[in-house]
């Protein structure tokens, strides 16, 4: 006899969204633990550290009113992730961003935009992926991203990623906070910001970044 975990499709999104922090969690500690011991090189941690963060924010804000601590909530299924936890609680940026602050603000303050960047891309993707498609919800996103690629200098005025969203933050501020993008709209905002997203990554090397 096969047992049911949800009654609804809300409960199945629910549960769906507690295997997926889950996996999170435990891929930020496995993480963590690999960079400390030198098994992946510094680029590549903070590339994967990136995303995981960014995924991590995403869903941790979804699931707000469901999980208020993450801290309990791994402590309730025994997750023992502490250097995880830290990563995406305390902390909040990879590890080689702190230690570069550690040796040059300047450094860092380009590499912390870059790490906001690359997340404002992903928070966006994510948010449409889980179906917020609210004027209200997607405008902030789109603004944050906007604002995060201002800040860097080496990237030029005409930027496929700049020219992409201001195009889509005007198409926005004419419709009204509670209208909603259509699945055509929302599928090719995605596109757009999936497309921008890999033209900034490919410009970085270029920046000397």
């Amino acid at each position: 006899m096969e047992v049911k975990l949800w009654n609804d499709k809300r409960e199945r999104e629910m549960y769906e969204n507690f295997a997926e922090l889950y996996a999170i969690i435990k891929a930020t500690e496995k993480l963590e633990k690999a960079y400390v011991r030198d098994l992946i090189s510094s680029a590549e941690y903070e590339t994967e550290c990136i995303k995981l963060i960014a995924h991590f924010k995403t869903l941790a804000s979804t699931l707000k009113d469901t999980i208020p601590s993450i801290e309990r909530f791994a402590e309730t299924y025994k997750m023992d992730c502490s250097a995880a936890i830290n990563r995406l609680v305390t902390s909040g940026v990879p590890a080689t961003v702190e230690h570069r602050a550690a040796a040059a603000a300047m450094a860092t303050t380009s590499a912390a935009t870059v790490a906001e960047c690359t997340q404002n891309f992903i928070t966006a993707m994510d948010s449409l992926r889980l179906n917020m498609l609210a004027v209200d919800q997607v405008h902030p996103l789109l603004s944050d991203i906007s604002n995060s690629l201002s800040k860097l200098s080496f990237l030029p005025h005409d930027f496929v990623g700049k020219v992409k969203l201001k195009e889509w933050i005007a198409r926005l501020s004419k419709m009204g906070a509670a209208d909603e993008l259509t699945e055509q709209q929302a599928r090719q905002l995605h596109f757009d910001l999936d497309s921008s997203y890999n033209s900034f990554m490919a410009a970085l090397p270029n920046a000397g970044t």
